[in-house]
């Protein structure tokens, strides 16, 4: 007993002692947002003299040449639909792959694993050159899909290891009650989906809100510019104002940070499907 309770303290002092040395970082960007430029000419650890001020959040905020408000309502207008679109469309393919046997299941369900370690570097050239075909570049509409297509192999794998672990006997009673294969979808698997749902929507509305490598190839014009893409322009020529980049950047996490906050209780119920067969 003594030892579960000694082996628990260790690990438990181990995970605290990972959990402080991650937030540094964080809590360096932090000080350098909330500080006077000159507190912090000898470390943002140095807490001899000590103002707190919001002056950098409010000039990233609006800001007058890349307004930080701006490039949000733009990524929100980017992130929203991107996120629903392949939530939607991959968890019908997820529940497909899960429950029914067609030609070539395995086939396309290894192609859709292979697409997972694509990099986004490899396909920059052919996805401008596309979206140029398409007249699309410097358009919502075509990060949009892009970010869909990106998102529609990894949210396929996710669901369909989450309907996996879903027992069928609920299915085939509706079944031979008369219910079609849609509806036992929509209004038996769909609403026991909801936290692997969520799980996923988080991750991806995560990382396309995140994203700046493919706004970077795709976006152009000043007023349609991302929040990404807005944060390295806010840098000076003859001066770096290093409080305002931390504060705009603070002000980036804060967008994915309350989205998580929000959706923390199925978000954890739903990660079961990472772990499934």
């Amino acid at each position: 007993m003594k030892k579960k309770i000694y082996r628990k303290i260790v690990h438990d002092t181990f995970a605290w002692i990972i959990g402080l040395i991650w937030i540094i970082p964080f809590v360096g960007l932090l000080m350098t947002g909330i500080r006077p430029m000159d507190e912090l000419l000898h470390g943002w650890w140095n807490l001899k003299v000590l103002h707190l001020t919001f002056r950098n959040f409010i000039q990233a905020w609006h800001h007058p040449s890349v307004p930080l408000s701006q490039g949000t309502m733009n990524s929100l207008i980017v992130a929203v639909p991107a996120t629903v679109i392949p939530i939607l469309i991959a968890t019908m393919a997820g529940y497909g792959f899960s429950r029914y046997r067609f030609p070539m299941r395995n086939s396309l369900f290894i192609l859709i694993v292979l697409m997972l370690a694509l990099p986004q570097q490899m396909i920059a050239v052919p996805i401008f050159n596309i979206m140029n075909k398409l007249r699309l570049l410097d358009n919502y509409l075509g990060l949009i899909i892009v970010h869909t297509a990106w998102g529609l192999p990894w949210i396929t794998f996710f669901m369909r290891n989450f309907f996996t672990t879903l027992p069928v006997e609920v299915e085939e009673a509706a079944r031979m009650d008369g219910a079609s294969d849609v509806r036992t979808f929509f209004s038996i698997a769909l609403p026991i989906a909801i936290p692997a749902i969520v799980s996923a929507a988080a991750l991806q509305f995560t990382w396309v809100w995140s994203d700046f490598f493919l706004a970077l190839i795709l976006m152009y014009s000043p007023n349609k510019l991302l929040a990404t893409q807005r944060i390295p322009l806010m840098r000076g020529v003859y001066f770096v104002n290093w409080g305002l980049l931390a504060a705009a950047a603070i002000l980036l996490m804060l967008v994915p940070i309350l989205v998580y906050t929000l959706l923390q209780k199925h978000y954890v119920k739903g990660m079961v499907g990472w772990s499934s067969k």
